[in-house]
């Protein structure tokens, strides 16, 4: 047997009366019939009413004595038969086809306003057809941003156009500059083929000019010989006459001066001739090897010039691409940065995407405003709602003690507050993973959202509407059954009080499953016995009964105190007897109203709730 969960983690549970419960009092019968009701649970009633109720009392309640007759108390007889097990929630209608409208306009930084404000809405609840306008939310900023962005737009793509210009202007330098380069090299290269031709080169007719130079100067050496023997033979001859009285001194001076000539002539083609020959010497021994070197390093240079030309091309041509590219990046984001604002501007009036009826969204955090217009909505924020209203669902909240019960599939009755007589079959459409997040306001009490969906069609419901759902967890078909609120519980011990011919004796009770009306008996009740539904008119009496009836375990073990050390202020009742008593407008007792719920399974053994923790009661699902 598993131990009752704390008071502060308890769910609310409810479930459907056994079938014609007997339930009388001592002075008027009862014949009011309890209904379900959500938000209960027998537990924390137990640990709450209890500890109210005996707060003033002085003995110790547990050896009090024989109850009055004259006292009032509330019989109900034990039956046996079918009992339902449920977990009753509350939650809001939705559409099982819903389309959400979102406002898709971004908030603008700067205007002082946290989001963008509505200036027409259609109204709540009004029927529209698809393309009819449905919001139009204020553009002013977005229209002033628009135009600034397409100025944006124009610099960007002037400065896109004229890095494509350099990009191009740089392709025509590059093909000039490699041009270049090529004629260099193939200019160099023709330099030194023209000069090493062994038939047509440079350096082979300059070495075959000097030597025709060479040949000339030989001839006119001969020339010269042959003039400067005659020239010599003259100036002998008449030196000769001269010495015979022949001729005269002016001749001798004559011939004279014709030799000396002739021997001029003939010592200045000798000096020629050394001449060319040193320079055809010089021309094959130094001027060739110098020549070669020079026109070969030139060729080279031009070759190295091309290679250079090459990566400054490649250079400069990926600075104007990048460039280019940048530009063209620029021009492309500030283009769709511009579409994006023309959408934006499109998008702050929103039109139906079909035919529906208009429902607005209800703020689901404290920070949102109620839709309407003036109010601000921000980016993704739900504006409004086009249901199907042939098919509707209910979102509500599971406590986290009962979520091992619920699963998809099982089946539920959902009723509407608005449509109090009506009722629609419906099942566990899905079940959250995790606990809903709540907000600051929440309390550490665990809700899982669960979706109920209605299996029929419906008509007359609208969203919002405020909807309890019974979801069937278990049905026992043949168990005995008394009111919660017959129980008493302190600690481990759990009983309830049965009037056996006309004495009141406490009967240790085994519980079992149990709804936020009644609770199965697995033993310790029997059918047809008399129970007691208000045991703090016994325990709060002045006199006690038998203590052969009603045994206190601290008497019988010689203790003041309960076995985990409490004193009575810990006893449990399943309801105030007063409230027991008096009975709402509904024919339903106040306590059964206002009860918390107790757990789906309570054992002899369990023990009750921990003392600060009780009255505590789980956070509402709806």
């Amino acid at each position: 047997m598993t131990p009752s969960p704390p008071a502060k983690e308890t769910t609310k549970l409810a479930g459907r009366l056994p079938e014609s419960p007997r339930v009388a009092s001592s002075r008027q019968p009862s014949k009011s019939r309890p209904r379900p009701a959500s938000r209960r649970r027998w537990l924390i009633g137990l640990s709450l009413a209890v500890g109210l109720a005996l707060i003033g009392c002085g003995g110790y309640v547990l050896v009090g004595g024989s109850i009055d007759k004259d006292s009032t108390l509330v019989y109900y007889q034990a039956t046996r038969g079918p009992l339902e097990i449920t977990v009753v929630e509350r939650g809001n209608l939705e559409s099982q086809e819903n389309i959400d409208v979102l406002c898709e306009v971004d908030d603008i930084r700067g205007d002082n306003i946290e989001g963008t404000p509505i200036v027409w809405l259609v109204e709540n609840g009004s029927s529209v057809r698809e393309g009819d306008l449905l919001c139009e939310l204020d553009s002013a900023s977005h229209i002033e941003r628009l135009d600034e962005q397409i100025i944006q737009v124009d610099r960007a793509r002037a400065e896109q156009i004229s890095t494509r210009a350099a990009y191009e202007d740089q392709q025509s330098q590059n093909k000039k500059a490699l041009a270049d380069a090529d004629l260099q090299i193939k200019l160099a290269e023709l330099d030194l083929k023209m000069f090493t031709d062994p038939k047509n080169g440079t350096h082979k007719l300059e070495v075959e000019e000097i030597k025709r130079e060479l040949d000339d100067i030989n001839n006119q050496i001969l020339e010269s010989q042959a003039s400067l023997e005659l020239k010599r033979n003259d100036k002998e001859g008449i030196e000769a006459l001269f010495k015979l009285g022949y001729a005269g001194k002016s001749e001798v001076e004559r011939a004279r001066l014709d030799f000396l000539q002739a021997e001029s002539a003939y010592a200045a083609n000798m000096n020629r001739l050394d001449t060319q020959l040193a320079t055809l010497n010089k021309k094959n021994t130094y001027e060739r090897e110098k020549q070669l070197l020079t026109l070969e390093g030139e060729l080279e240079t031009a070759k190295r010039v091309l290679e250079q030309v090459k990566v400054n091309n490649a250079a400069e041509l990926a600075q104007k691409e990048a460039a280019m590219e940048a530009a063209e990046r620029a021009l492309a984001k500030e283009v769709e940065l511009l579409e994006r604002y023309e959408s934006q501007l499109e998008k702050c009036k929103i039109y139906a995407p079909q035919d529906g009826m208009v429902a607005y969204a209800v703020p689901q955090h404290y920070r949102q405003t109620a839709i309407a217009q003036g109010s601000p909505v921000r980016e993704r924020q739900l504006i409004m709602n086009l249901p199907n209203l042939s098919k509707m669902e209910v979102k509500t909240k599971v406590h986290e003690s009962v979520l091992d019960q619920i699963r998809a599939g099982l089946p539920a009755t959902v009723r509407i507050d608005a449509f109090p007589d009506r009722s629609y079959r419906g099942s566990v459409k899905s079940v959250a993973v995790l606990p809903d997040q709540g907000g600051w306001m929440s309390s550490d009490t665990k809700v899982y959202e669960t979706v109920v969906r209605i299996d029929e069609d419906v008509q007359q419901l609208k969203p919002g509407m405020t909807a309890v759902v019974e979801i069937h967890v278990d049905h026992l078909s043949d168990v005995i059954s008394v009111p919660v609120q017959a129980i008493m519980q302190v600690k481990r011990d759990t009983w309830c009080y049965v009037d056996t011919n006309g004495k009141l004796e406490r009967h240790p009770v085994e519980l079992g499953k149990s709804n936020t009306k009644f609770v199965e008996v697995v033993s310790g009740v029997h059918e047809g016995d008399s129970v007691i539904l208000n045991p703090t008119a016994i325990v709060g009496s002045d006199k006690s009964p038998a203590a052969d009836d009603a045994p206190s375990p601290q008497v019988e073990n010689g203790d003041d105190e309960t076995d985990s050390g409490e004193t009575p202020d810990d006893l449990t009742p399943a309801a105030d007897p007063a409230a027991a008593e008096s009975q709402g407008d509904d024919g339903e007792p106040a306590a059964a109203r206002n009860r918390p719920e107790r757990p789906r399974e309570m054992r002899a053994s369990q023990a009750g709730p921990p003392r600060g923790d009780r009255g505590s009661r789980p956070r509402s699902g709806g």
